[in-house]
This record gives C-alpha cells, structure tokens and sequence, in this order.
C-alpha cells in the first residue's frame, strides 16, 4: 500500500503510488485527470508528473457530510508544498480523535523521510473540500530551492541532512496571489513541453511565495497586534474575507465575526498585510479577475458580477487603475 482512501478503487492512484515508490524522474510531461466515485462523493482530481515533480489538484462534493479515511506510507524523500483551498485535513485514526493537519485557506511546506506513515481523514467545509499540492523528490527539491532566503536556507538544511521539518511551526494562509498561480496552473491550456516549462515556472514562483510568507510569519515587527491571539484574529478575518469574495461583510460585520474591535482590525490589518481589509479585498478580487480573464472561461461580465461588483462600469475602472488596461484589451 502507498496512498488509499477508503471506498475508492486503488487504479485511481496508480501514478501517485508510483511516484512514491520511486520518484517518477522521467522528463515526458506525464498527465491524468479523473473523475472519482465514491457512494458519498463526487470527486475530480488532475495530476502532473515531470523531472521528479507531482503536482496535483482535487476537488470533491459529498452528498452529505462524511469524514473519508486515508492512509499513505512512502518509499521516497519527498518535499511537499500544500495548499488546502476547501475543507479539513486532519491527522489520526478517526474523526473524534483526529487533529487537524490543514484547515480551509491554509499552506505550508514540509519534508518527510523514506518509510514516512500517516493517516487520517478528510472533512469537507460546506459539503466540499478541495485542495492543490506540489511534491519535489528531495534531488529535485535542492536543485530548485537553492540560495533563496534564510527562511528557506535553513528548512533546505534539514533537507539536505534528512531531517523531518516544516517551513513554519503554524501554516499560512492562502492570499490573492497563491489562488491566481495555483487557478492558472489547473487551467492551463499548453500542451507537451510548452506545458511542461509554464508548469515548472509555477512552481518556482510558488515556492518564492512561500519562502516569502514564512519570512515574514518568523520574524514579525509589530505594533499594534499584541499577543498571539491578536495575530490569529487578523489571520482569520483574511481567512474570511478570501472566502467570501463576492459578499463580504461590512468593516464592523468582520469584526464581529473575528472577535476584535474595530480599530485593532483595522490597524493589525494594515500592519501585517500592508494594506486596508477592503484594499486587500479589491486586490485578491482583482488579481482573481485577471486569471479569469486570461483563461477566457467567462464574460467581463460574468466575471465581475461573480466576484460581487455592483456594475460592470465599477469592474472595469478598478481594473484599470491596477493593470493599467481594461479588462477587454487584456482579453484581446
């Protein structure tokens, strides 16, 4: 056994348990995309293999709320970057005493060595769950992650030196720009080595991202967040408001929600993010529109309005004012 969850037939994982086993180092861009079936979910899942890379997405929908049981043991070093879009990913036996592993918006990046075991179950956030992942055998890992911050040179260090770690002791969240490079790389629309390199590119870029965050999570300078209960109640209003994009509540809606007065939202907002709530807002639905856009998949129209803008007049000013060109140009 590599990886299985209950109820769900192993041939959807033959490439997963391969790449456990061994790796996968073969420069051929390898795909799948698959529908799963399970009596309580409906899943999908797309995967990508190359030079000692998995990349994967999946996104399920459960008829009504179940925790699905996984198991996984793994024969290789492997370097793993996961960000969990939707649900809950909890770790041991069973849902009553399970803790959780990712929560919705969350990311980290962690190393396990050969004969790694884990299992757990995987709970869904209004009847979904959904998440993206990139695994790097640990040669291909050291090859692209060398030289980067202190924050990524000393996680790189216990890489090197076979040593179990995590990139942070908390996980991040997810923000507006992570969400755009991980929608992009499942919608992209290259094929073969074309394909291959606009993949690996994401994958780099992700990982600057990360190296970034967990820069800033490790050595904040802050005024106005006190305690560590401060800084959770900010990291969950940003939670909030990125899973609430086309409805967001008002200022002191948020604060009601979060738990903290106004004027500690708005001030430890601004001093850990660098910018208002509702500047952070209209960036991500910005920066979410622009993908959008590029994918071709909808109207300005469709796009705007799912995103909760009032007016198409209103979509398109905003967005000229950050890209620099309207929404139309971008498209052409």
């Amino acid at each position: 056994m590599s990886f299985e969850v209950k109820g769900i037939s192993d041939n959807h994982f033959h490439h997963l348990n391969q790449f456990f086993k061994n790796g996968f180092d073969g420069n051929e861009l390898l795909e799948q995309s698959q529908q799963i079936q399970h009596p309580l979910v409906d899943g999908y899942s797309s995967e990508w293999y190359f030079d000692g890379i998995r990349m994967g997405y999946s996104d399920w929908h459960y008829k009504k709320p179940v925790a699905l049981a996984w198991n996984y043991d793994i024969d290789v070093e492997l370097v793993t970057f996961q960000a969990n879009l939707k649900g809950s990913v909890l770790m041991g036996k069973d849902s009553a005493n399970a803790v959780p592993l990712f929560n919705n918006l969350q990311h980290n990046l962690f190393y396990a060595g050969t004969g790694d075991v884990n299992e757990g179950v995987l709970k869904g956030d209004r009847l979904a769950s959904s998440m993206f992942f990139i695994q790097f055998t640990k040669n291909a890992f050291l090859r692209l992650a060398a030289d980067g911050n202190d924050t990524l040179n000393r996680f790189n260090e216990h890489v090197q030196n076979g040593r179990s770690a995590v990139l942070t002791p908390h996980n991040l969240y997810v923000n507006a720009n992570m969400l755009s490079l991980i929608k992009s790389i499942v919608h992209c629309k290259y094929k073969n080595n074309l394909k291959k390199m606009f993949l690996l590119s994401k994958a780099i870029e992700l990982l600057v991202l990360q190296a970034e965050a967990g820069s800033e999570a490790l050595n904040p300078s802050y005024k106005y967040i006190r305690s560590s209960y401060d800084r959770e109640r900010i990291m969950y209003a940003r939670e909030y408001i990125m899973s609430h994009l086309d409805v967001p509540p008002s200022l002191t809606e948020l604060s009601r929600i979060v738990g903290i007065n106004e004027y500690k939202l708005k001030r430890g907002f601004k001093e850990m993010f660098s910018n208002t709530v509702f500047g952070y807002l209209a960036d991500a639905r910005l920066e979410l529109a622009k993908n959008d856009l590029l994918e071709n998949r909808q109207s300005i129209a469709e796009i705007a309005f799912a995103l909760g803008y009032s007016s198409l007049q209103h979509f398109s000013y905003a967005f000229k004012k950050k890209f620099g060109m309207s929404p139309s140009k971008l498209r052409r």
